[in-house]
C-alpha cells in the first residue's frame, strides 16, 4: 500500500505530468529540428540571463558540454552565433539570430496550442489558478517563470 502514497504525492505526480508534457512538446517542435533543451538554451539566450557557454550550463542546471552540443545544433541551424570575447579569447558567447529569434517565437505558439489541450478539462478560472500556483512553486524552487520575471 506504500505505494499509493506515492503516487499520490504532489511530487510524483507533477514529474509524471511533466514528462507526459515534454513529450509532447518535443513531439510539436520536431519538425523544426529542436529539442526541448534546445529551446530552452534559446529562451536563456533570449531573456539575457547569460550569454557565454560556462552561464548558460549554469542557469540551464546542465554540464558545459552538453551546452557546447546544443549550441553546435543550433549553429547549424542559424539559430545562434557564437562570438569569441575580445577580453578573453577562451570565452565564447551565444546570441539568437533574427531566424533564431523567429524559431522561438514559432516554439511559443507551439507551446501555447499544446497548453490549450494539455489543461483542456480546466476551467479559465482552474488554468489561471493552475499558472499562478506553478509560478509558487517554482519561485520556492528558484526557477524564474514567465510571472516571476517581471
Amino acid at each position: 500500500m506504500a505505494h499509493g502514497k506515492v503516487n499520490s504525492s504532489v511530487v510524483f505526480r507533477l514529474g509524471v505530468l511533466g514528462a507526459a508534457a515534454t513529450d509532447l512538446f518535443a513531439a510539436r517542435i520536431e519538425a523544426h529540428e529542436l529539442k526541448p533543451k534546445h529551446v530552452g538554451l534559446m529562451v536563456v539566450l533570449d531573456a539575457g540571463r547569460a550569454s557565454s557557454q560556462l552561464e548558460i550550463a549554469g542557469v540551464m542546471g546542465v554540464a558545459p558540454s552538453l551546452v557546447v552540443a546544443l549550441a553546435d545544433h543550433l549553429e547549424k541551424l542559424g539559430a545562434v552565433q557564437r562570438v569569441r570575447d575580445p577580453a578573453d579569447r577562451r570565452r565564447q558567447t551565444l546570441t539568437l539570430t533574427e531566424h533564431g529569434r523567429e524559431l522561438l517565437a514559432a516554439c511559443g505558439k507551439l507551446a501555447q496550442s499544446l497548453d490549450a489541450e494539455f489543461a483542456a478539462d480546466l476551467t479559465a478560472t482552474e488554468r489561471t489558478a493552475l499558472a499562478g500556483l506553478l509560478d509558487r512553486l517554482a519561485a520556492r524552487q528558484g526557477l524564474r517563470t514567465k510571472a516571476t520575471d517581471r
